[in-house]
């Protein structure tokens, strides 16, 4: 089974609705640290905060994050 990692667009889905981190942040019950560690991939949200962020986009959660298939060592070395 290939490793897989989490895809976000966090960041492209707050800049399409004209948000900043904290007006997101606000809208989620959360702070503007948290909403910049996601966008940066410093943090995977609990899935309770997932919700949060997307119920504040007005979107599902799988239109911020998703499942990718990393690329494995030998395609990288290729």
């Amino acid at each position: 089974m290939a490793d897989e990692r989490l895809r976000n667009t966090l960041k492209v889905q707050r800049a399409m609705r004209d948000l900043t981190q904290a007006d997101l942040a606000e809208l989620a019950g959360v702070t503007r640290r948290s909403v910049n560690a996601i966008e940066t991939g410093r943090m995977v949200p609990s899935v309770l905060l997932a919700l949060k962020l997307a119920r504040a986009l007005g979107t599902s959660i799988d239109g911020i994050f998703s499942l990718e298939p990393s690329q494995s060592r030998s395609a990288e070395a290729s």
